[in-house]
């Protein structure tokens, strides 16, 4: 059995047209389609359908589990992400998407990358962002897939690779706190009267360095810093380490701007992941984006999602939409500083400045 979420986001298959053949024989793949696809699958079932009769013997003996006990059809990572935190009951939290369907809601999966989910009635086609695709995260709506292709790994690049990383170390671990923890403590500290934020006005950065998925579809794209000195010390490095969490926001906010202007209707930020630990790259992306963030209560919103499926197959729930409400649970709501707004508009300004000087350069150079 496949899942419906694999077969439609990741390869060509429609839930109304089911494989296309013209795209195999195109490619040269055509043995994929003797023997109605028995090599690629050809029983397809949407995510939380109980698959077969449940464990086999062989698997419930592997992993000490009773046998025939149900097994759902699975999702992608990132999509079981968006399932375990998206249609959480928002009531009593006072956000702009309570009362309202569940398409006003974008859920951001935030870890070594990052991917944006939202969802609508009917088919968006928004550019340079995937799908969209019919019931792949949540049965009978369209999922659109935005992305950006290094968020955590590139905070980690920066950090480490920067001259004051060993002296960083040595102090977190002399105060017993992750070197994260320690960074956002030492913005604190230079910021004197500032909002921390306001630290970067002289110092930008385009985060692409692998890239940019979305919205620009690019792969060519590298990364810019604008701002460097001869400075070399601990405060340069909480600099650049709060342009680049900065800098991934902005992104954020570049992809959202993009669904908006095709026709999507987002109100609420639902935050999980590793990154969603971070108090201060949850803030940023409150305040560059001036939509509050729902951060789930269960920060593996990933296993959360793979739980509803299962509760689904074994029949607990009678719909994916039930188990969500029921078992999505809110940690805590991050609201943004509206004060700020005018600087991150200006901060936006810049941004999206960057990547037009970027492709300048390279015209020049080309020519």
């Amino acid at each position: 059995s496949r899942s419906l979420c694999t077969v439609v986001c990741k390869w060509t298959y429609t839930s109304d047209g089911g494989w296309d053949d013209s795209f195999w024989k195109m490619i040269g793949l055509e043995d994929l389609v003797k023997d109605k696809y028995e090599k690629i699958g050809n029983h397809v079932l949407s995510p939380g359908e109980a698959v077969g009769k449940g464990l086999t013997p062989e698997a419930a003996k592997d992993l000490g589990l009773p046998e025939g006990i149900a097994v759902a059809a699975s999702l992608i990572d990132a999509h079981a992400g968006g399932l375990g935190v998206i249609g959480a009951d928002v009531k009593g939290h006072n956000l702009p998407c309570e009362n309202q369907p569940i398409t006003s809601r974008l859920a951001m999966i935030c870890g070594t990358s990052s991917c944006h989910m939202g969802v609508s009635e009917t088919p968006i086609f928004v550019p340079g962002v995937w799908g969209p695709y019919f019931s792949a995260m949540i049965p009978g709506l369209w999922l659109n897939e935005g992305g950006q292709s290094a968020t955590g790994r590139l905070i980690d690049h920066v950090v480490r690779g920067h001259v004051a990383f060993p002296e960083l170390q040595s102090k977190a671990a002399a105060s017993a706190h992750s070197i994260y923890t320690y960074l956002n403590s030492h913005l604190d500290l230079i910021k004197k009267s500032l909002p921390v934020g306001f630290l970067t006005v002289d110092f930008h950065v385009w985060p692409d360095f692998h890239g940019n998925r979305s919205p620009l579809t690019d792969l060519t794209l590298k990364g810019m810093v604008v701002g460097l000195t001869l400075s070399r010390g601990l405060d340069e490095l909480a600099l650049i380490y709060l342009a680049t969490i900065q800098a991934i926001a902005l992104g954020t906010r570049h992809i959202l701007e993009t669904m908006q202007a095709a026709g999507h209707d987002i109100k609420t930020l639902f935050l999980c992941g590793g990154l969603s630990k971070n108090p201060l790259f949850v803030q940023m992306h409150a305040d560059i984006t001036g939509k509050p963030v729902v951060l789930s209560k269960e920060v593996e919103s990933v296993l959360v999602g793979a739980a509803i499926l299962g509760a689904c197959a074994s029949g607990d729930f009678a719909s994916i939409q039930e188990a969500m409400a029921k078992m999505g649970k809110i940690g805590r709501v991050v609201q943004p500083n509206h004060e700020h707004k005018r600087f991150y508009d200006k901060k936006y300004e810049v941004f999206l400045k960057l990547v037009e000087h970027q492709r300048e350069y390279r015209s020049i150079m080309s020519s």
